[in-house]
């Protein structure tokens, strides 16, 4: 079993008390996104768990336990963003020369072939224009030379409810650049030979736009091959079918939710509203079983129970 930690929120930076008290509790309750009233229990156990991937833009906090995690046994890696955008489109992330420096002793920690630097969504605007890309990828590329060996490249999706809150951003405009082949093939290129300089090789996640000519292949986050190279386990290559149809990764269970992660990036597909997100924080309680809210009304069995693997969503 796959823990994906969590590409709906950042754990790593603002509930890594409430994993690690998972941890330590060998279970978590978890709400399926479209169901409120579907619950499951995961397990956490060692022995149940293969691998966990945390998705972070700031993983400090997490990286206190990480003694703790490799003496339990645990096998994990980072899907790790730094972008480096104005703090009117990402306003509470940290800033690109403090995440630079975590992620360099995070992968002087861990090894470099288990951080993996995400350069994504890539939204172009008038204050983003193609230039300022290239500046921002080839700076944080080579402050990166040697830390990482792969670089995940998106490109903003947008949905209604991403377009409403970049219309809130003062003055923005913004563009979809697989809408503009030219500009995308000269963007792309320009990442393709940054990335080589620094010794990098360079995927797409979950794009339909074909970059193949471009020498850009579809990549998984939730990479079989990868867990392969890295731990030695063989799993199913099966792809998660509770993805979008263009994202290439095996499955995995979410363990995080919606509308609660407080980094204020504009862009967010995971985030409705800022509202949202602090009424949902002001619920969290780090000794919860569930990211957010207690147990009120929940199955005493799910708590007292023999610990089994839940069922995907």
């Amino acid at each position: 079993m796959i823990i994906s930690a969590s590409r709906r929120t950042d754990i790593p930076a603002f509930y890594t008390p409430w994993f690690m008290n998972r941890i330590r509790e060998g279970f978590l309750l978890t709400r399926n996104p479209f169901n409120a009233h579907q619950i499951r229990r995961v397990s956490l156990s060692p022995e149940d768990v293969d691998v966990i991937v945390f998705w972070t833009r700031n993983p400090r906090m997490l990286m206190e336990h990480l003694d703790e995690l490799d003496q339990l046994g645990y096998c994990y890696y980072f899907q790790y963003t730094i972008t480096g955008y104005p703090k009117e489109l990402e306003n509470s992330v940290p800033r690109p020369h403090r995440a630079i420096e975590t992620f360099i002793k995070l992968s002087d920690r861990i090894g470099a072939d288990k951080v993996i630097w995400r350069y994504d969504p890539i939204l172009l605007s008038n204050i983003l224009d193609i230039n300022e890309h290239k500046r921002l990828f080839n700076k944080i590329a080579s402050m990166l030379y040697g830390k990482t060996r792969k670089v995940v490249i998106s490109f903003s999706d947008f949905y209604k409810k991403t377009e409403r809150n970049l219309d809130k951003v003062n003055g923005l405009q913004y563009y979809d650049i697989t809408k503009s082949p030219s500009m995308l093939n000269e963007l792309v290129s320009h990442m393709v030979t940054t990335a080589k300089k620094y010794g990098m090789s360079i995927e797409t996640c979950a794009e339909e736009v074909d970059t193949s000519n471009l020498k850009v292949n579809h990549g998984k986050c939730i990479d079989d091959i990868l867990i392969d190279e890295l731990f030695g386990i063989s799993l199913s290559s099966v792809k998660d079918s509770g993805q979008r149809e263009a994202c290439g990764c095996i499955k995995s269970i979410d363990i995080g939710s919606y509308n609660t992660c407080l980094h204020e990036c504009s862009y967010c597909y995971a985030t409705f509203n800022k509202q949202m997100v602090m009424n949902n924080k002001s619920k969290h309680d780090p000794n919860s079983p569930f990211l957010i809210g207690g147990i009120e009304g929940v199955d005493p069995n799910l708590l007292l129970s023999p610990i089994i693997q839940a069922s995907l969503f």
